[in-house]
């Protein structure tokens, strides 16, 4: 749709302008996670960001198209994370059970939560026509987990019985309800014992020639 192609591709800028409408992006989607999207206003993201109205309207002329770009903003910085090297494109056992660890020991977890999903479930609520944006950052996170689990079969690692999108599916939803148990509750164990659930269920279908051995 052509709101989200204009969110997604700006027009090209300089870098000044580039850093000006990250800093946006940035602030708002701090404000849209603090406050509600209904709730944060043009003057509050222009005081929080320092700037003008002109140049809020320059970069994003309606609510709508900046909701669109805070989701593209978010949604990258989850999917660069997810696809850096740390992780070795999720081929190996050992890889998601380092990917769980980070999450279990970030200490702010519990306060701030998923970024992208709390995104969301602020975002689906209102009456903006951003689902499919929502619904494309999600499977795109997801296809990550899912391409770790076909070339884990590719490299006979895992089964040809398992389902790679079933179990990304569900490394996914672990991840989400175990962050939001983990945000109300102000305790990691949700999250810990949801992702610990998920991986364990995955390691049923690791070839037993290459079973790794858990991490402490």
């Amino acid at each position: 749709m052509e709101a989200a192609t204009e969110a997604q591709v700006p027009q090209k800028l300089t870098n000044k302008g580039q850093a000006t409408r990250a800093r946006i992006l940035e602030h708002a989607a701090e404000l849209i996670y603090t406050n509600g999207v209904h709730a944060t206003s043009n003057e509050q993201l222009r005081r929080a960001a320092g700037i003008s109205g002109s140049q809020l309207n320059h970069y994003f002329p309606t609510k709508e198209s900046l909701v669109l770009a805070v989701i593209e903003w978010q949604a990258e910085r989850v999917l660069t994370f997810h696809r850096s090297e740390r992780f070795t494109r999720f081929e190996s056992l050992g890889s998601l059970r380092e990917w769980a660890g980070f999450y279990i020991a970030y200490e702010r977890s519990c306060q701030e939560g998923c970024s992208l999903g709390s995104l969301a479930s602020e975002i689906i609520r209102t009456d903006l026509d951003v689902r499919a944006e929502l619904a494309n950052a999600f499977e795109q996170w997801r296809d990550v987990f899912r391409e770790g689990f076909e070339r884990m079969q590719r490299l006979g690692r895992l089964s040809v019985e398992a389902d790679p999108t079933r179990l990304a599916h569900l490394l996914l939803s672990a991840f989400q309800g175990g962050m939001l148990l983990a945000q109300v509750a102000r305790d990691i164990a949700p999250l810990k014992d949801a992702l610990g659930a998920a991986i364990d269920h995955v390691q049923t279908f690791v070839l037993e020639s290459v079973t790794e051995v858990p991490r402490e």
